[in-house]
């Protein structure tokens, strides 16, 4: 996926959840933070940060901070980016082969998952795709904060597999270099021990990685996932 009007900034302050402050060529501006989590080891004073020009004149701000420097690292924080690059990943045939169907926001039961697909072989399923900007020395970790829907998430997924259908979550790294994915069980350990439950119920667990620039993002290449 591609951005349009890529610009450079330096990161001031994050006032709320859905907006910051940043310096763009020397002039301060309120910009829209393409993610509502916490972020707090990206979004640091004076952290070199890259803003997309959005295209509607009635918003209330002119851009949208999509991408944030972390050292050498570059992370995208876009949280609508990872169902898109998935998408994108899946029709291209690198998810399952001879994929005839991925419809997004399907209803089952009680639950919304990211995407259902069918394929030629007759196999169907569903999953759920998680944006990760959380690295710790070249370590991936999810999630960055507790999150009692993502549990919700993985239960649902464990009950599709008991039905007959296929299940899997996509972890999307937003960001490349890593060594491997893992759940941040130091943040939320609920969520690790239900990845791990719905792993041995059948549910695939997939991490794969992105190449990131300023104004780009596309899933490249599957890392280790240690449970």
């Amino acid at each position: 996926m591609q951005y349009p009007n890529i610009c450079r900034a330096q990161f001031v302050a994050r006032p709320n959840r859905f907006v910051a402050r940043v310096l763009r060529d020397g002039t301060e501006e309120t910009v829209h933070v393409k993610n509502t989590g916490r972020c707090r080891e990206l979004l640091v004073p004076g952290a070199t940060v890259y803003l997309a020009e959005g295209d509607n004149p009635n918003r209330k701000t002119r851009y949208d901070l999509v991408a944030v420097e972390k050292g050498p690292l570059l992370v995208n924080l876009d949280s609508q980016a990872p169902n898109k690059v998935f998408a994108e990943w899946a029709r291209a045939g690198n998810f399952r082969p001879g994929l005839t169907l991925l419809r997004p926001e399907t209803v089952w039961g009680n639950s919304r998952f990211d995407f259902y697909w069918e394929a030629a072989d007759g196999l169907k399923g569903f999953v759920e795709v998680k944006g990760v900007t959380l690295e710790e020395n070249g370590h991936a970790r999810f999630p960055d904060a507790p999150t009692l829907r993502g549990v919700k998430h993985l239960e649902e997924l464990a009950l599709c597999r008991g039905e007959g259908y296929e299940a899997a979550v996509c972890f999307v790294l937003q960001m490349a270099g890593m060594v491997d994915f893992a759940p941040n069980d130091a943040t939320h350990p609920a969520f690790g021990a239900a990845l791990r439950r719905a792993a041995a119920e059948g549910v695939q667990v997939l991490a794969v990685e992105c190449t990131v620039t300023p104004d780009s993002l596309a899933l490249c290449r599957p890392v280790p996932v240690k449970l």
